[in-house]
């Protein structure tokens, strides 16, 4: 399995993605990836890369996101299931189909929209991650006018396929991000 180093991931994730909050967005996503992979006993570097790369593309070609990174993942000899779960990431998203099949894959996709949820929360009640309360998030995720571009679908299919329930993994991402 060939995977990069945090490092080299980080310096990858930067030459490809310029914007400011989407950087921020693979870092949370990279981080509750991580407290995921230790909860369940997992590979903690390639969840919390699998995060940090999940939309390397996105900027450059947000036409055929994820297209492109699963190409370069590929060709750069990156493990299957990390390829695999960004593709998952992707469903129903520029014509993609695969459902996820792995916790790894189950997780991203659990992850990846909640992450923007929480960053809109904080943007309206500037606290750390880890002093925001759940039920409070929760309200927010009902709420379909608030972050309107947050795909809740996806975050219920992630939570689904990883069998935990939205509230776990509400109070799961304020104590991984905190």
């Amino acid at each position: 399995m060939k995977l990069p180093t945090r490092e080299e991931g980080q310096t990858l994730l930067e030459s490809h993605v310029k914007n400011d909050y989407q950087r921020l967005h693979a870092q949370m996503v990279a981080t509750a990836m991580e407290g995921y992979a230790n909860l369940f006993n997992e590979d903690a570097n390639l969840w919390y890369l699998t995060g940090l790369l999940h939309d390397i593309d996105f900027e450059e070609h947000p036409d055929t996101h994820p297209a492109e990174s699963l190409k370069w993942f590929k060709d750069w000899g990156y493990p299957e299931d990390l390829i695999h779960s960004v593709e998952a990431h992707a469903y129903n998203y520029n014509g993609f189909s695969t459902l996820p099949k792995t916790k790894l894959a189950s997780a991203l996709t659990a992850c990846d929209e909640v992450s923007g949820l929480f960053y809109a929360y904080q943007k309206l009640n500037p606290i750390p991650f880890g002093q925001m309360k759940a039920s409070s998030i929760k309200k927010r995720l009902n709420e379909k006018s608030f972050a309107a571009k947050i795909d809740r679908s996806t975050i219920t299919r992630g939570c689904e396929s990883l069998e935990i329930s939205v509230d776990d993994h509400i109070s799961n991402l304020i104590k991984f991000l905190s």
